[in-house]
């Protein structure tokens, strides 16, 4: 199947019409009344600036038919060359082939059971939270090295830090702008 789309100044809608029928083409056929648009032929907009207003015939036919609707559209711009009438033909996409079924749910499924596309874990990896603790190294479903594990509290320091302090045990003066910190 083809999908043959023509797009045309109203003024010659009936002429196209006509050339259809002796062709004896697009006989079925969907009419946008009023399109607007910038083409070769410039603006179309409906508007007072740009008064003149465009329709649209789209025809899904077969080969035959659109070699028939091609002919009928050439003998109507051969007569009105500057009335801007375009024709467009889309071919139709093979058929796609179905899927295979994929559950989208893993609820209830044990990790690892289901392929890692759609609805599926990687094996080892915990469908409910995305990844078991640790088994992924700071990446996406991991937990990243120094994170706590769920359940667990971080380890805290004996002593906190005081003002002008880091963390570490030597004392650390603040830079003044301009200078470089000092660690003493």
């Amino acid at each position: 199947m083809l999908r043959i789309e023509i797009i045309a100044n109203h003024s010659v809608e009936e002429n196209i019409l006509e050339a259809f029928a002796r062709e004896q083409v697009g006989k079925f056929y969907t009419k946008y009344p009023s399109v607007f648009g910038v083409g070769s032929s410039g603006p179309r907009m409906g508007d007072a600036i740009w008064p003149e207003e465009n329709f649209s015939l789209v025809v899904w036919c077969e080969e035959e038919e659109a070699h028939g609707i091609e002919r009928a559209i050439a003998a109507v711009k051969q007569r009105f060359p500057d009335e801007g009438i375009k024709l467009f033909c889309l071919r139709e996409a093979p058929p796609v082939k179905a899927p295979v079924s994929v559950p989208l749910s893993t609820a209830g499924a044990p990790a690892g059971t289901l392929p890692d596309t759609i609805g599926g874990a990687p094996a080892g990896i915990d469908p409910t939270w995305g990844a078991s603790a640790g088994t992924l190294p700071g990446t996406i479903g991991g937990v990243p090295a120094g994170v706590p594990t769920p359940g667990t509290l971080p380890s805290v320091p004996a002593a906190l830090p005081t003002a002008g302090q880091g963390l570490g045990t030597a004392p650390y003066r603040a830079a003044a702008p301009g200078m470089e910190a000092e660690n003493s």
